[in-house]
């Protein structure tokens, strides 16, 4: 007997929202390579979005305006993600997946790790397997540092090499603007020029993070990003980034997100962070520019 058409499972959408490292500290180099940190992180509302289309071959497909930047090759962290999964739970159902990619590639903002993380909450769903199985986190802690963080996609402290998270943290929503001057730095590169510079000096561990927006970027402005200097020294326009986001009117903090090369300023008031958006998109038309909100619902 045919199946008819409306009987077919329908394809399963997931929201890999951007990350934004509000501060980070690296706290030191573990045996194994592997730097510890400490970092504040937040989501924007800025998104990739991935599908799953259950089928019985597992696949991927990439659209978006970063398409061009990555492949769907088997080393793709979406992909990547799935195989963890399916070495954990043998008979893992998957299909053909597809990223439409509207987050800049190697830009400090986690996109890869949040598409990877979706496609864990995705076969999840697909699967039947409940979003508090621990073989979900073993799988994103096998795919990247940063996937843990982007399963949960809640404000949060993260330590460790990105593994150990805090309880969700409910802080206030900030109108900011993500720019990208569409140039990739790969962490690796970050990293190595911290090893030639030194330790940065040690603003100390975060301790609480306050709940209310002006206590929010006070406290802000005593945590930085030690990755910042290196950074810079790896692509020099992020220090142009910088100080053009620095001299927009209504800024109230403007700095580096996660390695690079992705940078945020924080505003008031939303229409502030979309007039600065209209701004240096004028300016600087080669560079990548999106208002957002950091912690919306």
């Amino acid at each position: 007997m045919t199946k008819r058409v409306f009987d077919l499972p329908a394809p399963f959408t997931d929201t890999a929202r951007a990350k934004i490292n509000l501060t980070l500290r690296i706290v030191g180099r573990r045996a194994d390579g592997y730097h510890e940190l400490e970092s504040l992180v937040v989501f924007a509302d800025l998104a990739d979005t991935l599908t799953l289309e259950p089928a019985a071959h597992t696949s991927l497909d990439i659209a978006g305006p970063f398409a061009g930047a990555i492949d769907a090759a088997s080393d793709n962290l979406v992909l990547k993600a799935f195989n963890a999964l399916a070495a954990l739970a043998p008979g893992l159902k998957g299909g053909r997946f597809r990223l439409d990619k509207n987050i800049p590639v190697a830009g400090g903002v986690g996109g890869g790790s949040a598409d990877a993380a979706a496609a864990l909450r995705l076969a999840a769903r697909l699967n039947g397997i409940s979003f508090d199985d621990a073989r979900l986190m073993t799988a994103a802690l096998r795919t990247g540092a940063d996937v843990p963080v982007c399963f949960a996609s809640r404000a949060c402290v993260m330590t460790g090499v990105g593994e150990r998270l805090s309880p969700p943290l409910p802080l206030p929503e900030l109108p900011a603007l993500l720019v990208n001057p569409r140039v990739g730095v790969p962490t690796r590169d970050v990293f190595a020029a911290l090893a030639k510079s030194g330790s940065p000096k040690d603003s100390g561990p975060l301790g609480i993070v306050p709940r209310d927006a002006e206590g929010l970027i006070d406290y802000l402005r005593r945590h930085g990003n030690d990755l910042t200097a290196p950074a810079i020294f790896c692509a020099p326009v992020i220090g142009d980034v910088l100080k053009a986001l620095e001299a927009q009117p209504g800024v109230r903090l403007a700095r580096m997100s996660g390695s690079g090369a992705t940078c945020l300023a924080l505003f008031a008031k939303a229409a502030e962070a979309k007039a600065a958006e209209v701004a240096l998109t004028a300016r600087y038309p080669g560079w990548w520019a999106a208002a957002t909100i950091l912690n919306g619902k």
